[in-house]
């Protein structure tokens, strides 16, 4: 029997108080509504605006299926619910201001979207610390996270925008303070491509959110509407390579070449022994942020996936099955000498690598220590594993790509 997330992670107190909000009416859902049809009447009404646009599919059947989720199965608490209305009606809002844009400027279908960089890989395995850093070349374009929520913004006060993202950026780290040790979110730092796309509403952010049993991701509506995000933040601005990340592009990596054919794939590898219990942990943290209980035992059995499909793509890789696009990096290089390991992978992409930029990693790092929120503990044995059940595990996957044991380094 796996322990709790209330004895892994108590709540502070001001959260457990709101949630008894909830409970002292009969059910948080008594409090705190989710209903599509009023959340769509209710975007509409405070926009003046009536199209949601039809770029990505139905996203309408995509939004009712994860509302009767969110009823029937997500089991969620008073905060809980409130986030999920507040990221739903923001969401519809987004989807009304983009399609107003798209129809004032419909040069904007016509943006080109290049080579962008996309690091992925299993999660915890230094993708969030490569996203950043590659973001910080000079010829390099991010996502911020205040514009993922504010991609047509109705004021170019960006104070005024980073405050308003706060409540999807920072509040995060204050229902469960140890989150900040595992992911530092901020409105200004670069956020991964589900962030973005949740307006879709096909998102695997809402899959990482929620425990969904109806709804299931829509990776072809979520692609098309990416597509149109980045041709949208990019018009009429200089050009620059994009840089985005997710590991979730993995099961999908056709389509992912399909939408951006010059798209170049940073894969990033660590130890099975720390990212497999780290990204359980991760997971199931973001969800106790919002629902009254958390099945650890169903997210414990998703643990090792990940590493057969990695060995799926580097067999696919090596019969040319897959476009020739792919830069591999070791998380303990990257740690090792920054620098050195992102200008390997530019030399790879035919990227040019200056020492201003250089320079910029070292400063980055300098100000970002590792620990410096405190430390994420975690352990193979949490999660009903032992050490040599992972290794067997995942040995098809270390062996395929050389990746260097922790434990041994």
């Amino acid at each position: 029997m796996l322990r709790s997330m209330l004895e892994r992670h108590p709540r502070p107190d001001w959260v457990r108080r709101i949630n008894a909000m909830g409970d002292s009416v009969g059910g948080a859902e008594n409090l705190i509504t989710i209903d599509a049809g009023e959340l769509i009447d209710l975007a509409r009404s405070s926009t003046g605006l009536e199209d949601f646009g039809d770029f990505d599919g139905d996203w309408r059947g995509r939004l009712e299926a994860l509302v009767r989720d969110m009823n029937g199965h997500a089991d969620l608490s008073t905060i809980g619910r409130l986030m999920s209305r507040q990221e739903i009606l923001r969401c519809l809002r987004t989807r009304l201001f983009m399609t107003r844009r798209l129809a004032e400027e419909p040069g904007i279908l016509d943006e080109e979207v290049g080579a962008p960089i996309i690091v992925s890989g299993q999660a915890r395995s230094g993708t969030t610390i490569l996203f950043e850093l590659l973001a910080l070349d000079p010829n390099a374009r991010s996502i911020a996270g205040y514009e993922s929520a504010y991609p047509v913004p109705e004021t170019e006060d960006r104070d005024a925008l980073l405050a308003m993202t706060e409540c999807e950026q920072e509040l995060w780290c204050d229902l469960q303070p140890e989150y900040a040790s595992i992911h530092e979110h901020r409105s200004d730092l670069p956020v991964e491509c589900i962030t973005p796309t949740m307006a879709s509403f096909g998102s695997m952010m809402w899959f990482v959110t929620n425990s969904p049993q109806e709804w299931a991701p829509d990776f072809v509506g979520t692609m098309q509407f990416h597509k149109v995000f980045l041709q949208l933040l990019q018009y009429g601005k200089p050009r620059a390579h994009w840089v985005l990340k997710t590991p979730t592009h993995l099961p999908v990596l056709d389509l992912v070449f399909t939408t951006y054919p010059e798209a170049w794939i940073v894969l990033t590898h660590r130890d099975p022994m720390k990212t497999i219990p780290s990204g359980l942990s991760t997971l199931s943290m973001v969800r106790w942020q919002r629902a009254n209980h958390v099945d650890l035992e169903s997210i414990a059995q998703s643990g090792t996936g990940m590493y057969d499909l990695m060995v799926d793509i580097k067999r696919r890789r090596d019969e040319g099955s897959l476009p020739d696009r792919f830069v591999d990096l070791h998380f303990l290089d990257l740690m090792r000498d920054p620098p050195a390991a992102i200008r390997e992978a530019y030399a790879t992409m035919a990227l040019s690598f200056d020492e201003s930029y250089g320079e910029r990693i070292q400063n980055y790092i300098a100000n970002k220590p590792r620990g410096k929120f405190g430390t994420h503990r975690y352990d193979v044995a949490d999660w009903g594993f032992s050490t040599d059940e992972i290794r067997e595990r995942t040995r098809s996957y270390v062996d395929a790509y050389g990746v260097m044991l922790e434990e041994d380094s």
